[in-house]
């Protein structure tokens, strides 16, 4: 079926200790209707010991998902690398490969979750190719779930480490990255996540008329890019704070 709506999010970082924005995701899947289709660019989830995780926590996001009227997709981000296919059939959505080419209303549009375009941050990229190779995933999975949980607590603290030390703009994408990229792929239009730097990089002379739409962080605000047959937009809106 033909979608008259296409939506787009990143970087949720959902965990039990973020029940502000647990429930605006919720409260986002609820609205959705059959002529929707929705995109999750990577980071649905701070962290993804692996589809064997049977937490209450998890249980409940994937029923969200379940009941979603829209079609659902999800892209692989750098901290729910683990993510299988057993989750995708639980929660009744489709993996996507990253980077992805979508034709959105007629023009190829590629979606990523963003971190491959921080080329300059050599210490994460050599991490990233790590994490995203088969032998290595196949390792971690074979470790039990409490052997997971610390790993993965000992490489967030790394992480924080990293980014407290790391200039910003190293963190943030490689202007050369991102033109090799829209070249590479042979489109004008990228969306994606990761820096949380949300921003509508419009079309000009330097971009050659090429456009990338970055998508925030959800904390105070969730971030989206909605697109139909009109227009595609970057889109906030706020988070309630619960007490």
């Amino acid at each position: 079926m033909a979608k008259t709506r296409y939506l787009f999010i990143s970087d949720l970082h959902l965990e039990p200790a973020r029940m502000n924005v647990i429930e605006a995701f919720k409260d986002y899947l609820r609205v959705l209707s059959e002529q929707d289709a929705l995109f999750i660019l990577g980071d649905l989830f701070e962290v993804w010991l692996g589809d064997d995780d049977n937490t209450d926590f998890n249980q409940s996001i994937i029923e969200a998902l379940t009941l979603c009227h829209a079609d659902v997709y999800l892209m692989h981000g750098n901290r729910d690398f683990l993510i299988g296919s057993r989750f995708a059939d639980r929660a009744n959505l489709t993996l996507l490969p990253d980077p992805y080419i979508l034709d959105l209303f007629g023009q190829p549009t590629l979606l990523l979750h963003g971190d491959s375009l921080c080329t300059l941050d050599h210490e994460y990229m050599a991490i990233r190719d790590l994490l995203r190779s088969e032998s290595f995933q196949a390792d971690l999975l074979s470790k039990t779930l409490s052997e997971r949980a610390h790993i993965a607590q000992q490489a967030r603290k790394e992480s924080q480490l990293h980014t407290g030390q790391t200039e910003m703009q190293i963190m943030d994408v490689t202007p050369e990255e991102v033109q090799l990229t829209f070249a590479r792929h042979n489109v004008k239009t990228i969306i994606h996540g990761h820096t949380h730097r949300p921003k509508d990089h419009l079309p000009n002379r330097g971009s050659q008329h090429c456009r990338r739409i970055v998508l925030g962080d959800w904390d105070k605000f969730g971030w989206q890019v909605i697109a139909d047959d009109q227009a595609i937009r970057l889109d906030h809106f706020p988070v309630n704070q619960l007490n």
